[in-house]
């Protein structure tokens, strides 16, 4: 095969390239060199600009980390700090609470040793007219409670201070009250009723014999009239029979059979209701002294004899009595204790 090679003829000479028609190829193969720098550069440059960021991000996140350790200390100073604040004010809340107590009882042990000139006066009038209001309650006089109205209404009057006008108004309004009420007096009604204890001895029973006739008026009696001694004897006599027999309507059943023993303790017994009804009078109890008085009228106008004129007496005294027993009452100064309960709650 060597020898054949070497028998073939030789390969034409290549002609050469025109110098026009290789300088058009080249141009894009400089323009793609060109690019390839540029952007090599471009490249360069950008990784320089990221390698500073990467570096500006590193002391950023340097810087960053460096304050948040110094804001951990700092938060964690703040919080102790806040802790102790803390303790403190609660310690400064625990005394000012104490100092706070301390000072209302003193405030309070001030105002009560050093009361004003008013509030003396206030509560001093406040304790007699209440004293004053029991003291007529007892006694069934209303001239305790009627001094210390006036006596304090002077005393008001004397003061001249506005706040307490009125208090001034109360009082006045309350004694011109006191003044127009009706009231009955106690011990006038004490000696009526004793009176009437003494008189129920003498008074005389339904089926009492022998009553006491009415007094005779100034006319002539019939025997009287006769001249002759025995018609007058005569005329005497008859008039003595007429008395042994006598006929009267019986109201009362009870009151015609009733024994002198049972009569003896009837009198006892309407004793006891007037004695009852003095030691209720006495003793304030209006209403059981009213129901002793209306027993022993009950008693008095079944048991004993109406015609007779003590008692007759004796039933108009027990129903003036039951009548007085209505004006006891005592009035109240509900007014002037509103008025004074005011001024010292504005003290």
């Amino acid at each position: 095969m060597n020898a054949a090679e070497d028998q073939a003829p030789p390969a034409p000479p290549v002609a050469p390239v025109s110098a026009g028609r290789g300088g058009g190829a080249s141009w894009p193969l400089l323009s793609c060199a060109a690019v390839a720098v540029a952007a090599l550069v471009a490249s360069g440059l950008l990784w320089q600009k990221v390698l500073s960021m990467q570096e500006q991000l590193a002391r950023q996140s340097g810087d960053a980390l460096s304050q948040a350790s110094d804001a951990k200390g700092s938060a964690r100073q703040a919080q102790d700090v806040a802790l102790q604040t803390a303790a403190k004010l609660a310690l400064t809340d625990a005394r000012l609470s104490e100092v706070a107590l301390q000072r209302s009882q003193v405030e309070e042990l001030i105002q009560s040793l050093s009361r004003s000139r008013d509030d003396n006066l206030v509560a001093d009038i406040d304790s007699a007219i209440r004293l004053a209001q029991q003291q007529a309650q007892l006694t069934g006089s209303v001239e305790p409670l009627l001094s210390a109205l006036k006596t304090a209404d002077t005393r008001l009057a004397r003061a001249a201070q506005p706040r307490l006008a009125p208090l001034q108004r109360a009082v006045a309004r309350d004694v011109a009250r006191i003044q127009a009420t009706p009231l009955s007096d106690t011990p006038t009604l004490l000696l009526q009723l004793d009176e009437l204890t003494l008189l129920a001895d003498e008074l005389p029973l339904a089926n009492a014999v022998g009553l006491t006739r009415p007094a005779d008026t100034l006319a002539r009696k019939p025997q009287e009239a006769v001249s002759a001694w025995w018609l007058r004897i005569a005329a005497e006599l008859q008039a003595q029979a007429k008395e042994l027999v006598r006929v009267s309507k019986i109201t009362e059943p009870e009151a015609a059979l009733l024994s002198p023993e049972q009569s003896f303790f009837l009198r006892e017994n309407f004793k006891l209701r007037i004695l009852n009804a003095r030691l209720g009078l006495m003793s304030r109890q209006i209403e059981p002294a009213r129901a002793d008085l209306a027993n022993a009228s009950t008693l008095l106008g079944r048991y004993f004899a109406p015609a007779s004129r003590k008692t007759q007496t004796a039933a108009a005294l027990l129903a003036q009595l039951m009548g007085k027993m209505r004006l006891l009452e005592v009035p109240r100064v509900d007014e002037t204790l509103a008025a004074l309960s005011t001024a010292a709650a504005g003290r």
